[in-house]
This record gives structure tokens, sequence and C-alpha cells, in this order.
């Protein structure tokens, strides 16, 4: 798999959980800390992307 093609699945997948972390933000009674799991994965989804992409 190239870099480029790398690069574009990381983004979905960075896309997808963003979609995700929005319905759990919205959904009555979700867990807090389950929450912010989804966020650090986004977030290390997102780094990983600049790391590749510079």
């Amino acid at each position: 798999m190239s870099v480029s093609a790398h690069v574009i699945e990381l983004k979905k997948k960075h896309e997808n959980l963003s979609v995700e972390v929005e319905q759990a933000e919205r959904a009555p009674g979700m867990d807090a800390l389950q929450i912010s799991t989804l966020k650090k994965q986004k977030l290390r989804l997102k780094e990983e992307i600049e790391r590749l992409s510079s």
C-alpha cells in the first residue's frame, strides 16, 4: 500500500470516528470515558495523517 493510499484510508477512519463521536455525544447515558477514548483515537489518527503528509 502506498503512503497516499494509507493516508486516504486514515482520513476515512478519522471521518467515521467523527460521526461516531457526534452520535455518542447525543446519546443519553453514554459513558464519558468511552467518548474520551473515541476522541483520543481520532486525535491519534489526525497526528498520523499529519506525520505522513509532511
